[in-house]
């Protein structure tokens, strides 16, 4: 939970009816921007299969709303699908048994089954998170006994713990843990001893361990002591013992527009999260699913930029994978009250009124009114269900972002976003590997000040207009019908990557059909080739790049499946060269590392004034200074010329250059390095 949450929870728990009112949707005499927005959909590149339990929120136990009919009844309309227990940080104080929190406090009817009782009122799943910090696994176990066994609650989903690097161990304490050794050592192995009791009463309960989301404290940092970072130890150890890993994320931001930039890293958050768990939890690590069970959005936590960033974090998040989501949270308590898109914000990070006051005597609306961010929520509830695929989307304007999902009865929804305050946005949308009908759209629009969604068939499958800081869900018909259209093929997977070739492998979708190959460019897909067999070679690839493929089965008259789920794969560095590279990052301090180069002539004849180059993976990583050379960035490609002392590299000589590097997003290493044009080997 925000750090500023766990201070304020005791003034926010004790929750009032108090006077007040939502803003008024404001008459705004937007102008509609003369350039339209071109959106791509494209349905031959599918991303991930929308789960169940996909749109979540947290739910506390110092909340005395929890669990009432009148709370239910919204979450419920919301299609919320998961409900986080006990709320956060206490979820390290908390002892279920007698229902205390030492050094917190609990309010009345907040209990374990009341809570339940409110879950299954929503028709949510419950997330339930076992004390770590002051807590036994035996405590744990005895929990689980009691919601499966006892009560046959049904209960699949426990975290163990919370934020638990936060224990001190970096420096920076606010969970609870009474632990003497806070190592993530210490950490990974209780996990192993929770999930070993905790399955020894239920087996089919599913056991998640507490990770740190990339580019986000303390991931990078090592501490004293340990073998690596948190997540390299703790999925080292606790990798065969866990089903999913728990992520959490507040990416804050310098005001409103830096704010609704941060779901941009999304991808390469989630890319370097998989990539973590690849290399470090062991064999089978591909079964180990992943948990987002607390976000919210730096500015504007009750007014539009809280529903633009829910919109925009869930949509991204789901499309990589993430089977949960979860808001944080539902009531949290008055904050600092300011302006934030013409509108009153609260600083609440609930997305319900608490109805409080502050000390000034400003006062929220009354108890249980919803916030912006639960109308975003109320419309993702519209754009996705359950069992759809969400596709790519894209568009040419930064402003303007948009997101896809189609269903199995041939529908398709398109969410697109608004994040421009001041200005109406025209859009126009192609589509590729879908015809829609010609009848106008249903729209569901959710505007800047408004108390509620508006729906009505308007504009055109290709052209719609959106409101300043708007968000709209477009629900479309096919224009013909998808009965007999093959079945999907399976996700692909890749063996035999090298630089330049990767031979891709794939569960058959049925007899009498061809399968095309594409790989993802943006919302523009990129034919490799096709094939009627099950297997396909990739060539000409680049080195050092990362690879999002799909597989498309088409019959014999033309129809085409479901894209198959997608593939990403890094191609590497050259097996042999005349040069060879040896990189490595040391001293992580969080937004920051000093990198070392090695550079080897590993060919027969001299080097001469060379010239060493390679490309940032991300748009957030730079060089801020270098030494033993001249080092120079122009976008993300990055080029180093010797110094005086180093100029000629004799066959089987080693010069080492080094760098201060800076990174502001998810901090992926870069594999291809060329030295005077040739592609290096990698060690």
């Amino acid at each position: 939970m925000p750090q500023s949450s766990v201070r304020r929870a005791a003034g926010a728990i004790a929750l009032f009816v108090a006077a007040g009112a939502l803003g008024s949707m404001p008459l705004s005499s937007a102008y509609a921007d003369p350039a339209p927005v071109n959106v791509t959909v494209n349905t031959k590149l599918g991303l991930a299969t929308v789960a169940d339990t996909a749109l979540g929120v947290n739910h506390a136990i110092w909340d005395q709303e929890l669990g009432t009919p009148a709370v239910s009844d919204l979450l419920g309309a919301a299609g919320v699908g998961m409900l986080r227990y006990p709320g956060g940080s206490y979820a390290d104080i908390y002892h279920w048994q007698t229902h205390t929190a030492p050094g917190g406090y609990v309010a009345p009817n907040t209990d374990f089954d009341t809570f339940m009782a409110g879950a299954q009122r929503v028709g949510a799943q419950p997330m339930i998170i076992a004390n770590y910090g002051t807590g036994t696994a035996q405590e744990a176990a005895d929990w689980v006994r009691y919601a499966n066994i006892t009560k046959g609650y049904h209960a699949n989903w426990w975290t163990i713990g919370n934020e638990n690097y936060g224990n001190g161990h970096y420096g920076t304490a606010w969970e609870a843990d009474d632990h003497a050794d806070k190592s993530p050592k210490q950490y990974a192995e209780e996990v192993v001893a929770y999930s070993r009791a905790m399955k020894a009463v239920d087996p089919n309960i599913k056991v998640g361990a507490v990770l740190t989301t990339p580019a986000n404290w303390p991931d990078g940092l090592v501490g004293a002591g340990d073998a690596g970072t948190w997540n390299q130890v703790v999925l080292s150890i606790a990798g065969p013992s866990i089903d999913f890993v728990d992520l959490h994320w507040y990416p804050g931001g310098n005001g409103e527009a830096d704010s609704l930039t941060k779901p941009a890293q999304i991808d390469d958050i989630m890319f370097a999260a998989k990539d973590q768990i690849a290399k470090y939890a062991g064999s089978n690590s591909g079964r180990i699913g992943i948990s987002l069970t607390e976000t919210n959005v730096g500015v504007g936590q009750n007014t539009q930029p809280g529903a633009l960033f829910l919109a925009q974090t869930y949509s991204g998040m789901l499309e990589n994978g993430v089977f949960t989501v979860d808001w944080w949270d539902v009531h949290n308590g008055i904050g600092t009250v300011s302006t934030v898109g013409g509108q009153t914000d609260y600083g609440d990070f609930g997305m319900l009124s608490s109805g409080n006051c502050n000390a000034d005597g400003v006062c929220q609306p009354p108890l249980n009114t919803p916030f912006a961010p639960y109308h975003a929520l109320k419309l993702m509830h519209s754009f996705v269900h359950p069992g759809d695929q969400l596709i790519r989307a894209g568009t040419d304007n930064a402003l303007v972002a948009a997101h896809a999902a189609r269903r199995s009865n041939g529908d398709l929804t398109v969410l697109l976003v608004n994040m421009d305050p001041a200005a109406s946005h025209a859009v126009k949308i192609a589509y590729d590997g879908y015809t829609p009908s010609s009848a106008a759209p249903t729209v569901e629009s959710f505007l800047n000040g408004a108390s509620g969604i508006t729906s009505a068939q308007s504009g055109t499958a290709a052209a719609q207009t959106l409101a300043p800081y708007s968000l709209a869900v477009l629900t479309l018909h096919p224009a013909t019908s998808p009965a007999g259209a093959p079945k999907a093929p399976g996700r692909p997977v890749a063996s035999a990557i090298t630089d330049r070739t990767a031979t891709l492998t794939w569960p058959a979708a049925q007899a009498g059909v061809k399968y095309e190959v594409y790989r993802q460019v943006g919302a523009r897909s990129e034919q490799l080739g096709e094939t009627t067999g099950t297997s396909f070679t990739a060539r000409n690839l680049t080195a050092g790049t990362r690879y999002t493929v799909n597989v498309v089965a088409r019959d014999g008259s033309g129809r085409a499946s479901w894209s198959s789920p997608p593939l990403t794969f890094t191609t590497g560095a050259a097996a042999t060269s005349t040069c060879g590279i040896h990189f490595t990052d040391a001293n992580d301090w969080g937004n920051g590392y000093v990198g070392n180069i090695d550079i080897t002539n590993t060919g027969t004849a001299a080097i001469n004034n060379w010239t060493l180059t390679f490309t940032w993976p991300t748009g957030y990583q730079s060089v801020g200074s270098g030494w033993n050379g001249t080092w120079t960035q122009t976008g993300a490609t990055v080029r180093v010329t010797p110094a005086d002392f180093n100029t000629n590299l004799a066959p089987g000589a080693t010069t080492s250059v080094g760098f201060v590097a800076s990174y502001n997003g998810p901090n992926i290493l870069p594999i291809a390095f060329t030295l005077n044009g040739n592609l290096c080997s990698v060690s």
